[in-house]
């Protein structure tokens, strides 16, 4: 299959997608380990580095900015210093324009990652799951209904940590379906019920298996087949990591095998497929072939420690690696 990336991508910028669901700050601190403790048999990581990144839902947006695309950014954070953090994380991305809900019930959520010699040694969270209260509900619908009339789709990242409630997960895609605007769903399985009807379903191996557990049926591939018309999504791409991607659209089922030239890190990657996917197909590219430059985009991004967002020189940078021609 021949993909002409270069004039592809040239649609990107004129494109604009909204994106709500849960906001996280990535924090890393990056050190050396020469001995371990005494107290406990455990590496001990002196650190010499910090470093901030937008996570989450944000992570997201800065993928579809790296893409040249215009991005309304919405979310929630807590009252506290990394709310302000996160807002600096934007000051300098004018793609972007971040919509902070500030809910003083909660932290903003934190996933600190510590690197040392090149490798993830432990990660630390910092988070409140509960759902959010019905005053922030209203707050996040009254921002959405500012920003969702000139975009041209709406991406929802759902990492349970309690931004999407079942009403605001309702809300949205009542409105979008109103408006014809595309919805495409990044899900955790406690919330897939509400996303009945969206554009694109797209959960990880681990996110499938929990959300079909009970439902009968059966084993894969059918299963995807079956789940697809249940939620009754338009096209269902079902992530497996190692093994690439499996795309069910109409009735068809297109195997897409990863195309990773070395894994570092794959922390991020499913952002950077719904996110690449849904710019593509925004853009009028054909499911098959949003679902492979998806796959090279994610590739290209593992072979990054860390949460490393797509770029427009990036994704044509390991399209010229494969010589384009994506077999």
């Amino acid at each position: 299959m021949l993909i002409d990336i270069d004039n592809i991508s040239k649609d990107y910028t004129k494109k604009n997608i909204l994106v709500i669901g849960d906001i996280i700050l990535d924090a890393y601190e990056f050190g050396k380990v020469d001995r371990i403790s005494q107290e406990a048999p455990v590496p001990i990581v002196a650190i010499d580095r910090k470093s901030h990144k937008p996570g989450g839902a944000a992570n997201v947006a800065l993928n579809l900015s790296g893409l040249g695309v215009t991005v309304e950014l919405i979310g929630i954070a807590g009252d506290d210093n990394n709310h302000d953090e996160l807002q600096g994380c934007f000051k300098h991305n004018d793609n972007i324009s971040l919509h902070l809900v500030k809910d003083n019930s909660r932290p903003t959520s934190v996933k600190t990652r510590i690197i040392a010699d090149g490798k993830q040694v432990a990660r630390l969270d910092k988070e409140d799951t509960n759902d959010i209260n019905s005053e922030i509900e209203q707050e996040l619908k009254n921002i959405f209904d500012l920003k969702f009339a000139n975009v041209d789709g709406i991406i929802i990242e759902d990492y349970n940590k309690g931004t999407l409630t079942k009403d605001v997960i309702s809300y949205v895609i009542n409105v979008a379906a109103k408006n014809n605007i595309p919805v495409y769903v990044d899900p955790k399985q406690n919330n897939y019920d509400a996303y009945k009807g969206v554009r694109l379903f797209k959960p990880n191996l681990i996110e499938f298996n929990a959300i079909v557990r009970d439902k009968k049926f059966g084993e894969l591939p059918e299963s995807g087949f079956s789940f697809k018309e249940y939620i009754d999504c338009e096209i269902l791409l079902l992530t497996l990591g190692a093994d690439g991607m499996s795309l069910y659209h109409n009735d068809n089922l297109d195997q897409i095998p990863t195309k990773a030239r070395k894994v570092y890190d794959v922390s991020g990657a499913g952002d950077t497929v719904i996110a690449t996917f849904a710019i593509n197909d925004i853009c009028g590219v054909e499911p098959l072939q949003s679902s492979f430059i998806a796959n090279l985009a994610a590739g290209r991004v593992c072979e990054e420690i860390g949460v490393f967002p797509i770029t427009v020189d990036s994704l044509k940078e390991i399209f010229t690696y494969h010589h384009k021609n994506i077999d």
